[in-house]
């Protein structure tokens, strides 16, 4: 049987990398599906048969066609999510609640999903109602006919293993998704680190390069001091590394969780061991030292870590945006400007000028960074939205510091290699622009006064 399906696709283009074809409406061509028949509290709904996601995954897919952007396309809060299930179902074992052979196919599944195999069975998109259920409800369906079929079943409403009663046992999307959505700001956090410490390293080696290139220091844009352009570039390196420390620093608190807090923090539906057995299991299995949130009614709704968090990398952002300025300026002409530095010449600057050649990977750099401050600026009302016991545009807030934090890492990797690894000194136009400027009128004042020192400079400005 066929039927005119949109199997997982969004309308909207594919974004970041996402492969959305399947499914997809492209012109007036519509890819038909195989599709099964469940059903769900609100009715029935057509799943393509050869999905593991279910009836409120299909459901979601419908009811949000926003942005084509999907869950997949985080892929540390989709292995967070999986570990979260993981340890759900040993301790919920060890409570007696669940069979030890369903718990080992839930587990096998799991950790299916944490090798990647299964990437493409979360097409939720990112822009989604509901707190984050429809993602925690996509990995229950996912795990559950997954770990069924692991157990000799099938998929669909004959499974063997329930996504709610079994996969998501003792645990509330308030809980087991907002667990999740923490710990995965950790390794996302890291790999932009890296990407940080790269830029750093390039500019320090930069530093040392040009340690004995003397040069004029600017403030307001305007003359001051003598200085070196190793000086210049090893102030560079130094801001990024402060936030490299911050952002670690900033880890900690990611590892306060509300696990087994379930619907609001009271714990409701699980047994009243399982909080302590559920955070053992899941600190054991990351590795991570997590402890259990002090109050689980303030952790249920509280975002302050995520704004924290995202309050630093526009922190991080900013000091970006102003190196991608500064090797801008100090690039500028290179005739009629400063030209202190050389820039590589990555593509033909105009249509219309013969030769001119444009500093476009800091003005990209710069362009992330703009986009970035927008994302804080998201963060920040989404957590001021939150009402009463919850907060239910968590989804938006996860969103935002995940590809704030991709955004930064792709531009500072792609920056560092086709503009700081390749920059050149213009040493006699350094030592040029140096000798025409009163920036050593400065070391006359400790000599013979600031006005007798004023004095020759306002001379030397209308000579």
């Amino acid at each position: 049987m066929k039927a005119q399906v949109l199997c997982e696709a969004q309308k909207a283009p594919a974004f970041r990398g996402l492969d959305s074809s399947e499914g997809m409406i492209l012109g007036t061509d519509t890819i038909y599906c195989d599709y099964r028949t469940e059903h769900d509290p609100l009715g029935s709904m057509s799943v393509p048969v050869d999905r593991y996601y279910g009836a409120q995954t299909a459901r979601a897919v419908e009811n949000f066609p926003i942005s084509g952007i999907a869950i997949k396309s985080m892929p540390f809060v989709i292995q967070a999510l999986a570990h979260v299930k993981i340890a759900a179902a040993q301790a919920n074992c060890e409570e007696g609640v669940l069979v030890a052979d369903k718990r080992d196919a839930i587990v096998e599944a799991c950790k299916e999903v944490l090798d990647g195999k299964h990437n493409d069975e979360f097409p939720v998109d990112v822009f989604q109602g509901g707190a984050g259920t429809s993602t925690n409800m996509n990995m229950n369906e996912v795990l559950a006919n997954r770990a069924s079929e692991l157990l000799g079943g099938v998929r669909g409403e004959g499974r063997l293993v329930h996504p709610n009663d079994e996969v998501n046992r003792s645990q509330s999307t308030n809980d087991a998704y907002a667990t999740a959505v923490r710990l995965s700001v950790i390794p996302a956090s890291r790999t932009l680190r890296g990407a940080l410490v790269v830029l750093a390293d390039a500019l320090k080696a930069k530093a040392q390069e040009f340690e004995h290139i003397r040069k004029l220091g600017r403030t307001q844009l305007q003359d001051a001091v003598p200085m070196t352009l190793g000086q210049e570039f090893g102030a560079f390196s130094t801001t990024i590394l402060e936030d490299c420390e911050r952002l670690k620093e900033t880890e900690q608190l990611f590892l306060e969780v509300n696990l087994g807090g379930t619907a609001i923090g009271t714990g409701v539906a699980a047994t009243p061991s399982y909080r302590a057995r559920v955070l053992e299991h899941l600190s054991r299995n990351t590795e991570l030292p997590l402890i259990g949130s002090k109050d689980l009614f303030e952790a249920s709704w509280d975002m302050g870590a995520f704004m924290f968090h995202m309050g630093l990398l526009k922190r991080t952002a900013a000091k970006l945006s102003k190196i991608a300025n500064d090797f801008r300026l100090l690039s500028s002409g290179p005739r009629g400007g400063i030209g202190e530095i050389l820039l590589p010449a990555l593509q033909p600057g105009s249509s219309l000028m013969p030769g001119k050649v444009n500093p476009v990977a800091a003005e990209a750099l710069n362009q992330v960074c703009f986009f970035v401050y927008g994302m804080d600026t998201t963060v920040g009302m989404a957590a001021e939205a939150g009402q009463l016991q919850l907060n239910a545009m968590e989804p938006i807030i996860v969103f935002s510091i995940h590809n704030a934090m991709e955004l930064l890492r792709k531009a500072v990797l792609t920056f560092t290699a086709t503009c700081v690894e390749g920059v050149r000194a213009d040493a006699p136009k350094c030592e040029a622009n140096l000798k025409r400027s009163t920036a050593f009128a400065t070391e006359l004042v400790t000599t013979m006064g600031y006005e007798a020192a004023a004095k020759i400079v306002k001379e030397k400005l209308a000579s």
